[in-house]
């Protein structure tokens, strides 16, 4: 536990705590009193208010819809599955600058759902919370589909042999070992939603404003330290509290698991329940899915003289009024390299948190779990500032350091090694290492030997999220990455700041280059994983 403690303090509590103090401190010392004054006001009570209720009504509606794609992954085999998978975690590597403008497309003012129904979404709450579904539908089918493709089919098959009917032995037998990863999603899910930025600000309009939209307005636009240190306090406290209730609730529906190869539980869908299944999964993933990244590609193509690559072409030059000081298309090899070095920080630092959090029980433990995952809720505004204003001195002035932007990166990709590893972890039978260590294994042969076969898929699920993830991520590496090395999502949304239909299409070219990085990337992790056997772990 020392390294992702160690980790976790120096490059998230001290930046954080670092704005805190400078918002609530003066010359005089402390001021207290601005926290109730900030809270005491009707504006922030109705940002409190909204924050909640859509996050917990994103969550719900994205379990929703996304539970059944995670059965079909998970116990399914089917033609383009593979290809299927990474196109569904495509969107979760977007700005969600991009998201909300590819939305806006489809249900705003002259969008399809426009020109096809009459029907605009724009401004209303349901538009929100369809482009969070379509943001974090990946969370739930690869963390949930994760464990389920592993979980013996037979225990189910027992029960129903002992006489359950098929939704009761699911309930019963099926539902319980889920728990576990069902929650770590749907935890996932809220804090993504809960932290909500370029969505709500592009599709709620001036009617809806969450904690993370407000704290950039009064730090970015009215230069309101107090009121932004206030309502990130709020951020932590709540998290914070979420947290401490899903630890303490999880540990104790976590129990040791038959688990078995992937291979040996995917089949082709028989009979037409199953087929009308796969059948609706695929149409949702058109619709909500596919729908809105088909908008990106066809405005990346429509270029002034006609469809065509001109936007890609002009995508060689450095752009004018010093916006970019190298071409644009340099941002893919900046983004492929800062992604694979948060992806190998984040698998040290959530590896071992996740090897800690199976070893040990306790109030102590618990703590430290929800530390790991306050990363998702606390504002990545806040930790862009505040890493400017830390780490700026020796021995560690890393302002001028490529590797402060994969540092930040990786503090959102740990939380997602960890909740994807851990169910894993904790679903191996311990006797299992008993028995090694009675064989004489040593504690790292006996992980190596046990551990590493069980969760081997597992680490790279939680490999392909951290490279995901670490491509996307926008908030905190728009204050950080130099104007030099500019990421995907930093360069997208200079290009969607400027005004000019060039200069839009550019924006809708890098975008959809992003998302075919990124289907590449995780293309390539499905062929990496461990080969079929006939053989149980």
């Amino acid at each position: 536990m020392a390294v992702p403690l160690a980790f976790f303090g120096l490059f998230f509590a001290y930046p954080v705590a670092a704005i805190v103090g400078r918002g609530l401190g003066t010359d005089a010392g402390w001021r207290p009193g601005r926290i109730g004054e900030v809270l005491a006001r009707p504006d922030i009570a109705d940002v409190l208010w909204f924050t909640t209720w859509q996050a917990l009504a994103s969550t719900a509606l994205t379990l929703l819809i996304a539970l059944p794609g995670a059965y079909v992954f998970a116990r399914f085999e089917f033609p383009g599955k593979q290809l299927l998978r990474a196109l569904v975690t495509v969107p979760f590597v977007l700005p969600t600058v991009v998201v909300g403008t590819a939305f806006l497309a489809l249900v705003g003012r002259g969008g399809l759902l426009d020109e096809l129904a009459g029907v605009r979404l724009d401004t209303t709450v349901w538009a929100i919370l369809l482009a969070h579904v379509f943001f974090n539908y990946a969370v739930v089918v690869r963390t949930v589909g994760g464990l389920w493709a592993q979980l013996d089919p037979r225990q189910e098959e027992a029960a129903r042999v002992l006489g359950a009917g098929r939704f009761a032995a699911w309930r019963r037998v099926t539902l319980p070992a889920l728990a576990p990863a069902v929650a770590a999603a749907s935890l996932m899910v809220f804090l993504f939603t809960f932290s909500s930025f370029g969505v709500v600000l592009i599709l709620g309009g001036p009617s809806y404003s969450t904690l993370e939209v407000e704290v950039y307005r009064q730090t970015a636009q009215l230069l309101d330290l107090p009121t932004a240190a206030v309502l990130t306090m709020v951020q932590f406290a709540a998290i914070g509290a979420i947290l401490a209730v899903h630890a303490w609730t999880v540990r104790k529906r976590e129990t040791a698991l038959r688990l078995v190869d992937p291979g040996r539980t995917a089949h082709r869908p028989h009979g037409w329940a199953q087929r009308t299944l796969l059948g609706g999964v695929l149409l949702t993933i058109a619709l909500l899915i596919a729908a809105p990244l088909a908008v990106l590609v066809e405005r990346s193509l429509d270029a002034p003289g006609g469809y065509g690559l001109g936007f890609y072409r002009a995508l060689q030059e450095v752009g004018a009024g010093g916006t970019f000081l190298v071409p644009p298309l340099e941002a893919v090899w900046n983004s492929l390299r800062y992604a694979l070095a948060a992806t190998a920080i984040a698998l040290v630092i959530g590896g071992l948190a996740a090897a800690a959090l199976t070893r040990r029980s306790g109030r102590f433990v618990r703590g430290f779990d929800a530390l790991l995952m306050l990363p998702l809720g606390v504002s990545a505004v806040t930790v862009g500032f505040g890493f400017l204003i830390t780490l700026d001195e020796p021995p560690l002035d890393l302002r001028t350091s490529w590797i402060l932007v994969p540092l930040a990166q990786a503090l959102v990709g740990v939380p997602f090694v960890v909740r994807t590893m851990l169910p894993v972890l904790r679903a191996v039978d311990g006797r299992l290492r008993e028995a090694a260590a009675v064989l004489g294994a040593s504690p790292l042969r006996a992980w190596r030997e046990v551990d590493l076969p069980l969760v081997r898929r597992a680490l790279l699920i939680a490999a392909g999220f951290a490279f995901a993830v670490s491509l996307g991520e926008f908030g905190a590496t728009v204050f950080i990455a130099r104007p030099d090395h500019p990421t995907l999502p930093v360069a997208v949304a200079r290009l969607l700041g400027r005004a000019g239909e060039m200069n839009y299409g550019q924006a809708m070219a890098l975008s959809t280059i992003l998302m075919l990085v990124c289907a590449v990337s995780l293309l390539v992790l499905e062929r990496l994983r461990p080969d079929k056997t006939s053989g149980e772990f």
